[in-house]
């Protein structure tokens, strides 16, 4: 048999290779129906720009990818199946209906995927959320996911996971040494207080006497950024708000905590004309209903962080005085916390922070962002107290 003339033979590993890094590609899709940008999926396969188009568009012509709008692609190829990966997740699932949200659309993205994920209930203790990384250690998982506010205990938790090679992903409370995904707190502040100081203009021509932020201290300084940011962003508006008074109360993230700090704050308190930004949707309602209680609700104007689903409830209610809540749409955290995870865990590149896309949901946009709340019950979901 005569041997494979050279040229042949280069032709043939040329054809191996590019069949090598087409399935490469399909590879880079970690879930089922996962939608990648051309940025994405070269940043995951390392093979460049124009490589990676090309494989793409031969991937589409034999029908194995689809092409999305925005130069985006999806698999058509179930992801390959792969060892099974348990996954850890503390949060604070009877904190918040925005903690709530997180954690079903972690548990049903992880379910969707075939993935084994421990569970557990931090429930706002820092002695707790200890404690469930300790179980969460022993259990063995291959990566943890934290959802836990109190800054004091970050660093603790972090180590105990550091030290057992773990590899740790924070929401929206920065873990030392973690991958943070969450929002970023400043610009979101800084969109929130421009719109209200927007707000401000058309219904108190201008005049502000008084900012109250509703804060929550153990949640750390980089949450309280976003306060900050609100601040900045009325003044930036308007610049006679310069020389109004700001006044920082502890709402504790809550809806009761909120209401009797505004509540007893308020009984020793005249100011006429009073914008309140609000670390979260509880805490802003809870604010809200002691304005009311007094009498004085035309006297606010309130933005408030997460257009959760007891915020979405109260942007549709007639004469409601949140002007606003920065939208970040915890539904969809459960299936890019997965895919994320994945990333982590196949050792891509995963910068140290992963902030989210937010845009303002407003009482004018919240059912064009949200049209089936109705269906779900959410637009009749209550407030949690």
């Amino acid at each position: 048999m005569s041997a494979l003339r050279p040229d042949v033979q280069q032709s043939d590993k040329e054809r191996s290779d590019t069949v090598l890094r087409a399935c490469t590609v399909l590879r880079s899709f970690h879930l089922d129906g996962e939608v990648l940008r051309l940025r994405d999926l070269v940043t995951r396969t390392g093979l460049n720009k124009s490589t990676t188009l090309r494989l793409l568009q031969s991937l589409e012509k034999g029908g194995l990818v689809e092409r999305m709008p925005n130069r985006q692609y999806r698999s058509k190829v179930k992801p390959i199946d792969r060892r099974q990966i348990r996954l850890g997740y503390a949060g604070e699932q009877t904190r918040s209906a925005f903690a709530l949200e997180v954690t079903n659309g972690l548990l049903g993205a992880a379910d969707q995927e075939g993935i084994d994920i421990v569970e557990l209930d931090n429930r706002g203790s820092p002695t707790l959320a200890i404690r469930n990384a300790e179980k969460l250690i022993k259990a063995g998982v291959d990566l943890a996911i934290e959802y836990q506010r109190h800054e004091q205990v970050a660093p603790i938790i972090s180590e105990k996971f550091r030290a057992a090679g773990i590899p740790l992903i924070a929401v929206s409370f920065p873990h030392p040494g973690a991958v943070y995904y969450g929002v970023n707190n400043y610009e979101a502040g800084l969109t929130a207080g421009h719109a209200l100081g927007r707000w401000a203009r058309n219904e108190f021509a201008g005049h502000v006497d008084e900012i109250i932020l509703l804060g929550c201290p153990s949640a750390g300084s980089l949450l309280h950024s976003r306060l900050r940011g609100v601040e900045v962003g009325i003044r930036e508006v308007l610049p006679g708000a310069q020389h109004a008074r700001v006044v920082i109360l502890d709402g504790g993230s809550e809806f009761s905590r909120s209401l009797l700090g505004v509540r007893r704050y308020l009984r020793f308190n005249l100011a006429g004309r009073i914008l309140v930004g609000a670390i979260n949707d509880g805490s802003a309602l809870g604010g809200l209903c002691a304005f009311d209680e007094v009498g004085r609700k035309t006297h606010c104007g309130a933005v408030s962080f997460g257009a959760s689903a007891d915020g979405r409830t109260e942007l549709r209610n007639p004469g409601t005085r949140l002007v606003c809540s920065v939208g970040y749409f915890p539904e969809k955290y459960g299936r890019e916390l997965v895919a994320l995870a994945l990333n982590i865990l196949d050792r891509k590149h995963v910068p140290p922070a992963v902030f989210i896309n937010t845009c303002l949901i407003t009482p004018e946009n919240v059912d064009r962002f949200y049209a089936h709340d109705s269906l779900s019950g959410s637009m009749h979901a209550g407030r949690r107290h």
